[in-house]
């Protein structure tokens, strides 16, 4: 089973296992990644997506046995059919995404991480854009989001060089949400998630459909954008549950809905 995945008040939990390869990415581990993503995106149950990793890493990236082997998928599909697609999902889901790096986060491994809308990993986890150790360049987004967080500059060097960022270092980058001591990592990311899933979903949603627009749009795009959005937001459940429990000075029970 190459993704292992539970759910729990609310939070799926996705994990990349192939630890013996520190969760490197073959075929079968991107496509079931993929449908696991579509699955959760499926099931109004699920409020909150964690991707993980299983064992000492987080992902190792593209697992190059497979990519090397004479029967092996060619770059362009491997880029394709495996990462482009789970990219776009992750971006696409109408649901927070969470990465939860616990180790090495390197090449696609490191992007698929970024690409989510919260990263949150242990102090001793790494990041590295090791593409340019093979000759390569950043794919998995990574051309995209990494200039986004940290800025061009930054952002070449650390694609050029390769070189490794700690957690601690990727949090005062602006690279990453939250770096977190590791005798506190589980514990924080569990109650962070259930903390999103929680929360008015739909309301979330169209934050994050509202944030990635803001990529391409101008002001004045981006400001009508956020008028049809509020409008939306106004007139969910959650909406009118927030108002209510404010007037009557209670805690909101929000149902995604």
């Amino acid at each position: 089973m190459e993704i292992t995945k539970s759910i729990e008040n609310g939070v799926a939990y996705l994990g990349l296992n192939r630890p013996e390869v520190y969760n490197s990415f073959n075929r079968a581990m991107a496509l079931a990644l993929q449908n696991a993503l579509n699955d959760c995106d499926a099931d109004d149950s699920v409020r909150a997506v964690v991707i993980r990793g299983e064992g000492k890493g987080f992902c190792a990236g593209q697992d190059l046995a497979e990519a090397t082997a004479p029967s092996g998928p060619e770059l362009r599909s491997i880029v394709r059919e495996h990462y482009n697609p789970i990219i776009l999902k992750i971006r696409e889901l109408d649901k927070p995404v969470i990465a939860a790096v616990n180790g090495v986060a390197a090449g696609a491994g490191a992007n698929v991480a970024l690409a989510c809308d919260i990263v949150i990993a242990k102090d001793s986890a790494s990041f590295i854009q090791a593409f340019s150790k093979i000759g390569l360049i950043p794919d998995s987004g990574g051309t995209y989001f990494l200039p986004r967080l940290v800025g061009a500059q930054k952002a070449l060097a650390l694609m050029m060089t390769a070189d490794k960022v700690s957690g601690k270092e990727a949090e005062q980058l602006n690279m990453i949400y939250k770096s977190v001591a590791d005798d506190e990592f589980e514990d924080y990311v569990k109650s962070f998630a259930e903390k999103l899933a929680s929360m008015p979903t739909k309301g979330l949603a169209l934050t994050k459909q509202a944030v990635n627009a803001s990529f391409n749009n101008d002001l004045k795009t981006q400001l009508q954008l956020e008028e049809e959005l509020q409008v939306e937001a106004g007139q969910t459940h959650d909406f009118k549950e927030g108002v209510t429990a404010f007037l009557e000075k209670r805690n909101p029970e929000f149902t995604g809905k």
